[in-house]
């Protein structure tokens, strides 16, 4: 079928398009060009199924980087079947475990989430990127840490595909393709990182790096055929000026005018104490992949064979793990669709 990286068809438009065209040259003459085009499109596979309505599990490191609970915050606000919260790279390193999960729990009530469920999950010992301290009220309490249970009591109480969206480090998601192998079949995975081209060729980027073996653990199982359908958006399509929030933009100078007590002010304290500790700017690398699971018109996927090198640097590589690779996205239009998710 056509494809360019200028598409603006969403997956569920796609995915119509190729089952027209293989059912029409079906009913084509056998030497007919129709019916050769038909049996390739059909020997090329479907792109994936509409996950609409099914289950989304977020893996966030929410609490370093603002993007992480902005993307929280869309998803808590537009997403009725958002079903759990796990965090990853939970805070150590002279702060308690479970900042991240605190963080994440305070900010779903503020969205009155309380039907979405928490759990802080991995930790590797040795956090960096947090600043949130102070900004959870001290009755929030410490949240559940049982991964795997959480995971097996979301499969027993639903039926089918269960999305789920990685914003950090894969450690989670190894843990539970490891102890919770049955899920494999039913997780449809969207996951930020990765980058063919990263700004810095010496490392792998940020979420692979954070936990080299476990992404490593998740490709093997992509390329054994355990996880089929994986979805990587890229830093090479994340990182870009046009998603990034700066002091005193439009989208900050909103945050800032928010009523005190509610989501908008702990965004606007978390994304200033990010500007202060960190960086003066945010990109929104993880609403960016959550537009994407969501099936969003944004960015645009194709799909490619890719494997890790030891340090976790990706490449193309015919013998790697086959992925809906990001390849190119418009800034626009996604940056509509966020602040009508957030503002309006």
């Amino acid at each position: 079928m056509p494809y360019s990286e200028d598409d603006d068809r969403s997956i569920e438009q796609l995915r119509a398009e190729q089952e027209a065209l293989i059912a029409l040259g079906t009913r084509a003459p056998v030497d007919s060009a129709l019916r050769l085009i038909s049996e390739e499109t059909a020997a090329g596979g479907l792109w994936p199924e509409s996950p609409k309505g099914t289950p989304i599990i977020l893996d966030t490191d929410i609490g370093g980087d603002p993007d992480d609970a902005i993307a929280v915050a869309a998803a808590g606000r537009t997403v009725p079947e958002l079903a759990l919260v796990l965090t990853n790279d939970e805070t150590g390193n002279g702060l308690p475990h479970g900042e991240r999960a605190r963080l994440a729990r305070y900010l779903l009530d503020l969205l009155d989430r309380g039907d979405v469920g928490t759990v802080a999950g991995h930790s590797a010992g040795r956090t960096r990127y947090f600043c949130a301290q102070g900004l959870v009220p001290e009755e929030i309490p410490d949240q559940p840490s049982d991964v795997t249970g959480a995971i097996r009591d979301l499969l027993a109480r639903t039926d089918g595909p269960i999305r789920w969206v990685g914003m950090g480090a894969l450690s989670n998601l190894a843990r539970v393709l490891t102890e919770v192998p049955e899920a494999a079949e039913r997780l449809i995975v969207t996951q930020m990182g990765g980058a063919l081209e990263y700004r810095d060729p010496s490392r792998a980027e940020h979420n692979i790096r954070m936990d080299v073996l476990s992404a490593h653990r998740v490709f093997d199982a992509i390329n054994s055929g355990r996880l089929e359908d994986v979805q990587l958006v890229t830093s090479e399509i994340t990182f870009h000026s046009e998603i990034e929030i700066v002091p005193g933009d439009a989208f900050h100078r909103r945050l800032s005018e928010a009523p005190t007590g509610g989501w908008q002010e702990l965004l606007h304290r978390h994304i200033e104490a990010w500007f202060a500790a960190f960086h003066p700017g945010s990109m929104q690398h993880d609403a960016l992949a959550l537009s994407a699971a969501l099936g969003k018109p944004f960015v645009n996927l194709g799909l490619r064979k890719v494997s890790l090198d030891r340090i976790g640097r990706m490449s193309r590589d015919d013998r790697g793990a086959e992925v809906w690779l990001s390849v190119a996205a418009k800034y626009d239009p996604f940056n509509t669709w966020l602040k009508q998710t957030l503002f309006d």
